[in-house]
């Protein structure tokens, strides 16, 4: 890979371009690229970075040494922006890379940056890689940093209320509360859904309703979708991807929070959230079920969803 406009910058510099531009992420300044794994993104990364992502799959399928920003970037609205040159500047990272030079040409870092030099107009926007990565940047400036919770990635300890008081048991997927798999995306039961002061808590304004027989129960307070599927081999939930991946977009774009729920929250609702990680994040199906699977230990999408979230990873990911 040649060197050429290309900018080698240490986290000190990094900072002042941040603080120089403090609207960095509407018109002009600054993006921030970050190439490691979804999972190391989602355990902590620099406030307002983007995750880029180049899946194993798409990896092996790749017959070129250029790899398009496309294939790279799954937020399309960035894509464009980026090929139109509104950024004043991209800074590329990885977790701990010292410099351009330590590089592997099959490394992520390596392909985004031939990427962008490839496809962004020369003189619009410059092309920076952040010397020591992320690990260096966060060691130095954690302020800086968006970290998840102490818990993530723990199983829950979960409470039972209601045992001991009626001798009932609460069931392990109802217990707690509906988990946050994005900002704006959260994973629950039935039981969640029909707990009004729960859903006030977490700011959910939608809900999407997987299910055959659940109610909706606060019509009049808040937006629902439903999608009637059964949890069984024979469903076909993968014909509901679509109307679902755009329903929860919408909610996004809005400004709003969702509950996706079906009875348990541990097959169709699970299926769903996967699938978006998928569609919106461009990432495989082990590392969104690894994901999820963290939040919500006890999901476990029915055989025949699995194979229709394969077949819709192959879709999504290779074409």
């Amino acid at each position: 890979m040649s060197n050429t406009d290309l900018l080698e910058i240490c986290g000190n510099e990094l900072v002042q371009v941040l603080r120089t531009h403090s609207e960095h992420f509407t018109s002009g300044g600054c993006v921030v690229l970050d190439c490691r794994p979804f999972l190391s993104y989602s355990r902590a990364h620099i406030c307002e970075s983007r995750n880029v992502n180049w899946n194993s799959m798409l990896r092996r399928r790749s017959k070129t040494s250029v790899v398009s920003l496309e294939w790279l970037l799954p937020d399309r609205s960035l894509l464009s922006r980026l090929r139109a040159g509104d950024f004043s500047s991209a800074i590329v990272l990885d977790e701990n890379s010292r410099s351009i030079g330590d590089l592997k040409n099959e490394s992520l870092a390596s392909m985004l940056l031939a990427a962008l030099q490839a496809e962004i107009e020369p003189g619009t926007t410059q092309i920076c890689f952040l010397q020591g990565g992320f690990d260096s940047f966060s060691a130095t400036y954690p302020e800086l940093c968006v970290y998840a919770s102490a818990d993530w990635g723990t199983q829950p300890s979960f409470r039972d209320p209601e045992h001991g008081l009626s001798g009932r048991t609460t069931p392990l997927y109802d217990q707690d509360g509906p988990v946050e798999i994005l900002p704006f995306l959260f994973l629950g039961s039935a039981h969640h859904s029909s707990r009004r002061e729960t859903l006030t808590e977490r700011g959910i304004t939608a809900v999407l309703n997987v299910s055959s027989s659940c109610p909706n129960l606060f019509e009049a307070e808040l937006r629902y979708m439903t999608l009637r599927v059964e949890d069984s081999l024979a469903a076909d939930i993968r014909a509901r991807f679509p109307e679902a991946i755009h329903f929860i977009d919408s909610v996004k774009e809005s400004g709003g929070r969702v509950l996706v729920h079906c009875q348990a929250g541990i097959s169709r609702s699970a299926t769903i959230c996967l699938a978006y990680l998928i569609h919106s994040r461009r990432v495989c199906l082990n590392e969104a079920f690894d994901f999820v699977k963290k939040r919500r230990q006890v999901i476990s999408p029915n055989l025949a969803f699995m194979g229709q979230l394969m077949q819709f990873e192959t879709d999504v990911l290779c074409h």
